[in-house]
């Protein structure tokens, strides 16, 4: 199934390979991350596949297309990472995979996929919770973080507060009661016409607009808790594009003279959830006397989110640490790094028994 390459001479002695394995919804991650006896994991090579044009069509993903094309992909990709990093697949000591949260389908073909590697190869599992990936990806930036730290997490369907005090030691300090974050962006970008995934299209049009120009709501600023709430300003958009006559108007919404009401609407979106995401975060550094954010997650590459919440920690003496822009996206070293550091903190059940034990939804504060 897979080529041979030369092996390093004397190269991983004394250092353990991962092959980290992201499915979970549509995007197919590989990647081989070598952990060292001493010092920290460093990633070798990563691959990853988008399925953005194949679900663009849609609107949305479509979960059996999902599962389906990561079929199609992961070996593939398994081939890539190990050709760059010039390794084996014998060489690999552990084989970690995403095992929740996302889609049932697209976690089983990940799961399968490790089960039948690690049998094949007589090499133990580690399945890996999803958003902890994200929460430590920000490990492999050229300016890591250090325990504690409050951390932002806005990936998809999550937005949630926590406090991380080590690997696997976890507080949920607030989280969404309903739409995330991203959900927030991309259902209204979705009301204004724009193609699928809506969230960095609305940041993209939002640069041409004027967010004073709408008033819209911030759900639960002064709520008084570390909680978020985004459907009600998902339902503020929604109306004012009533008020315009551009709901389910498609004609409409792409007229030249409808692009700046809409790039006005689209700014006045995006300053209101970063206004959230930045305040509620300010405060739980406030609540936890912390002086270091980690925010990981698709959201996290937002240009506005980075700018501004930047300027507020400089302000106040706080460190702010992000994941390289090509990791904020789902991928395969994030998964790699949570087992690799999971494995050196001592924090890793590795099994040898092959499992289809996914969980489409798991919650991190458990773990």
């Amino acid at each position: 199934m897979f080529e041979t390459a030369q092996s390093p001479a004397n190269g991983a002695a004394c250092e353990r390979l991962i092959l980290g394995v992201e499915s979970s919804c549509d995007e197919t991650g590989l990647a081989l991350i070598a952990l060292p006896k001493f010092g920290a994991p460093r990633l070798l090579s990563h691959a990853l596949h988008s399925q953005i044009d194949m679900h663009q069509a849609y609107g949305g993903v479509v979960p059996e297309l999902a599962s389906r094309d990561h079929i199609r992909r992961v070996v593939p990709l398994a081939r890539q990472v190990l050709s760059e990093s010039g390794r084996l697949m014998s060489d690999v000591d552990v084989i970690a995979y995403t095992r929740g949260p996302g889609l049932a389908g697209a976690l089983l073909v990940g799961a399968g996929v490790a089960c039948a590697l690690g049998a094949a190869l007589g090499k133990p599992l580690l399945g890996v919770h999803h958003l902890e990936g994200h929460l430590l990806s920000p490990f492999l930036s050229e300016d890591p973080p250090e325990f504690p730290f409050v951390a932002l997490l806005v990936s998809g369907g999550h937005t949630q507060l926590m406090r991380v005090d080590g690997v696997g030691r976890y507080e949920l300090l607030g989280e969404t009661v309903d739409d995330a974050a991203g959900e927030a962006f991309d259902k209204s970008a979705k009301l204004m016409g724009l193609p699928y995934p809506g969230g960095p299209h609305l940041a993209k049009l939002a640069m041409q607009g004027r967010p004073d120009v709408f008033d819209l709501p911030r759900p639960m600023l002064h709520s008084g808790n570390l909680d978020f709430s985004f459907a009600g300003l998902k339902t503020a958009v929604r109306t004012h594009l009533v008020r315009q006559g551009l709901l389910d108007q498609p004609a409409l919404l792409v007229e030249q003279s409808t692009q700046a009401l809409l790039a006005d609407l689209a700014a006045a979106t995006q300053a209101a959830i970063v206004e959230v995401l930045i305040k509620k975060s300010l405060a739980a550094l406030k609540v936890t006397g912390l002086k270091r954010v980690v925010v990981a997650g698709g959201v996290g590459a937002n240009k506005l989110l980075r700018e501004q919440l930047d300027q507020a920690c400089a302000r106040r003496g706080i460190r702010v640490h992000y994941p390289e822009l090509h990791l904020c996206t789902d991928n395969g070293a994030m998964i790699a790094l949570a087992a690799a550091m999971r494995i050196q903190a001592g924090r890793a059940t590795l099994s040898m028994e092959p499992t289809f034990d996914v969980k489409p939804r798991w919650d991190l504060s458990t773990l």
